[in-house]
């Protein structure tokens, strides 16, 4: 592999586990911090943590704060549940992927919504609300609260060719979430979005990430009905 074209947290990935692999990084080593990878890789240090993070999740890093990361001396199998980029998830099945951007706005949000985020009832913080598409067809509905107290970028963006999804999870880290599953029945919007009937019944997921004491977003994904969630053990 070409390290230089390292631009994804999948591809770090892919390289560090080809070293670890091939026992170029053995058991036990001790790798090369986030910077020194991410010059090496000409990529931006969150997606080397992105990358790490993952591994580390899966049992083959063991990742200490101010000790640095080592390569596990006994992987642990793990059952992992990755925050996934949408289109990835949509073209891995061998679909087309389309988005629409469906409203963009900065308001006080949702009493429920700011105490999730732990921040003040009266704070302005940017929702997002967009539909993924597979091959034309609705997949996702997304609905998103970001924090723009601890991500002020956001703000710069459209979200018209990117969505907030995506853009979160190649621009900010995060070192921990929540996350919920729960069936719920499409309400009249939800309806007119995923184009399904009234009270279909949707998996919604609800997630929470956080980037150490800082909240970073609030979502729920409503997936049309009939979709499958795979992960991996």
């Amino acid at each position: 592999m070409n390290v230089q074209n390292a631009q994804t947290w999948q591809s770090v990935q892919k390289e560090v586990l080809r070293r670890i692999h091939a026992r170029e990084w053995k058991p036990g080593d001790l790798i090369p911090n986030e910077a020194e990878l991410a010059k090496e890789f000409r990529c931006a240090r969150p997606t080397v943590n992105r990358a790490l993070r993952s591994l580390a999740e899966g049992g083959l890093l063991e990742r200490r704060r101010k000790a640095g990361t080592r390569v596990a001396v006994q992987p642990v199998a793990k059952a992992t549940l990755n925050i996934a980029v949408i289109r990835h998830e949509v073209e891995d099945r061998g679909a087309r992927y389309g988005y629409q951007l469906a409203l963009r706005e900065v308001r006080v949000a949702p009493t429920h919504i700011s105490a999730a985020l732990s921040v003040g009832v009266q704070e302005r913080l940017l929702h997002v609300m967009a539909l993924h598409l597979s091959n034309d067809t609705p997949y996702a509905l997304e609905d998103r609260w970001i924090n723009t107290i601890h991500v002020p970028t956001a703000i710069e963006q459209d979200f018209r060719s990117i969505s907030a999804n995506e853009w979160l999870l190649q621009s900010v880290p995060y070192t921990r979430g929540e996350i919920a599953f729960a069936a719920r029945p499409a309400t009249a919007e939800n309806a007119k979005h995923l184009n399904c009937p009234e009270n279909s019944a949707l998996l919604a997921v609800n997630r929470l990430t956080w980037d150490h004491d800082q909240s970073v977003t609030a979502v729920q994904v409503l997936f049309a009905p009939g979709h499958q969630m795979r992960t991996h053990i």
